[in-house]
């Protein structure tokens, strides 16, 4: 309760207010563009085309899209194009030495490695404009998809390209922006605008669905499924493994220093939400192939739109393997262990470096792999109820776990900013000053 109250209390702080105006101000302006069409689309008719394709893989990336799909909006591709530019450029740090070179050179490496994730956002959101124009081309001759596109041709595919790619590029500068002058994650921010956005539309749907049985079990059932994945997900996304560390003691003059324990915390889930991220975006890829006429696609797109033991078994595995590597890749033992040698911190019992490195990934290894099963887990089960239950669930774990993820994440950044300006009368009544812990002295 104590929390609640000093969030209550944003408003107080001048530079925190102007931080979550601004922020809002810059989700407000990329709703607003989720409802601009692209040009030479029936947008009616895309919805309709949609909507009857709400059970698969375009349906759940219409949902990460915060309807921008339906719509053909210009920021129809959303802001996945960058996280997928991300991820490749973290993977080519593990095969591709210059780019593990600039990882080390601090913040111009840092920057360096931004500007080619820009570029390389804008190539994937080229090619999968071109697949989508290709897509929505090849539906106008069939009847499902009628009418989308009104002028087929070269011209058309060339400003969607132009069109999507140009509406990627300005969510990219947008979440940019919110992180450097916002509160929060500015690209996490805009997919959880785009996940939460949907959500009182499919109540309604469900309502309009079912007036005449409005089917109180089955709601009670939803309800209960959406609060249990919300405790899951808030449970594992805090918890840790503190492994004890201890500083050697060094005397500078007639002071002792060091000589103190504390811990070196291990995230249970390390990757995040990556792993779902990515697993879904492997499994839309035959879908863009597919458009494109590449040999075979269609009769795998098929498999995978059914959904099914056979969609949710390859995507616990697909998750279960990213949980693994993604982790290997952005946690690297012989550096942490190094890094407490240079800070003469040690693991009691263990030798420095790579007696200490060895323990350490042994650890991570085992943490990662309850982890990764929370994360499958949360991510097919929910799907798997709604389909018993003969309901589709659209805040699926991976929806769930981005969300919690975000919330907390701006929270704690939040509290921070209120921390730091040690503004008075924060904690309630009384006037009294936040403070931080105190840190006992040595020596």
């Amino acid at each position: 309760m104590t929390t609640l109250a000093n969030l209550a209390n944003w408003h107080k702080v001048p530079e925190l207010r102007r931080r979550i105006f601004f922020t809002m101000g810059m989700l407000a302006v990329y709703r607003v563009g989720v409802f601009v069409t692209t040009p030479g689309v029936d947008r009616n008719a895309m919805r309709q085309f949609v909507a009857s394709q709400s059970g698969n893989l375009l349906g759940f990336f219409n949902m990460f899209s915060g309807g921008a799909l339906e719509n053909l909006s210009i920021f129809a591709l959303g802001i996945m194009p960058y996280i997928s530019a991300s991820i490749i450029l973290q993977l080519m740090g593990m095969v591709y030495q210059p780019i593990e070179e600039l990882k080390k050179e601090g913040e111009s490496g840092r920057r360096k490695i931004e500007q080619y994730t820009r570029y390389g956002t804008i190539a994937l959101s080229a090619f999968q404009g071109f697949g989508i124009a290709k897509f929505i081309e090849s539906l106008s001759a069939g009847e499902a998809g009628a009418g989308i596109v009104n002028q087929p041709g070269l011209g058309f595919e060339l400003m969607t390209v132009l069109t999507l790619t140009t509406g990627t590029a300005f969510l990219m500068w947008l979440g940019e922006q919110i992180t450097e002058r916002g509160i929060g994650n500015g690209i996490s921010l805009l997919i959880m605008a785009s996940i939460i956005s949907g959500a009182p539309g499919a109540v309604v749907d469900y309502f309009r669905a079912n007036q005449s049985d409005p089917r109180p079990l089955t709601m009670a059932t939803v309800v209960a499924v959406f609060v249990v994945s919300v405790g899951v997900c808030a449970f594992f996304e805090n918890g840790r493994r503190l492994i004890p560390i201890v500083y050697s003691r060094r005397q500078v003059g007639r002071r002792v220093y060091g000589g103190q324990s504390a811990h070196l915390p291990l995230k249970v889930n390390t990757a995040g939400v990556i792993p779902p991220i990515f697993a879904s975006s492997l499994l839309m890829f035959p879908a863009t192939l597919a458009s494109m006429d590449v040999p075979g696609m269609d009769g795998l797109q098929s498999i995978i739109n059914q959904g099914g033991w056979v969609f949710n078994t390859g995507f616990a595995i697909l998750i279960l393997f990213f949980c693994f590597f993604y982790t290997n890749v952005v946690f690297q033992p012989v550096d942490v262990a190094e890094n407490l040698k240079k800070q003469q911190a040690n693991i009691p019992g263990l030798r420095p470096g790579k007696q200490t490195a060895e323990f350490i990934d042994h650890v991570m290894q085992r943490i990662t792999a309850v982890g990764a099963t929370y994360v499958a887990f949360i991510c097919v089960v929910p799907a798997m109820i709604g389909t018993a239950i003969r309901v589709p669930i659209t805040f699926g774990g991976t929806t769930v776990m981005i969300v919690v993820g975000v919330a907390l994440d701006t929270v704690q950044q939040i509290e921070g900013h209120l921390i730091k300006r040690s503004y008075e009368g924060l904690t309630g009544p009384g006037g009294s000053r936040v403070r931080g812990r105190r840190v006992p002295q040595t020596g």
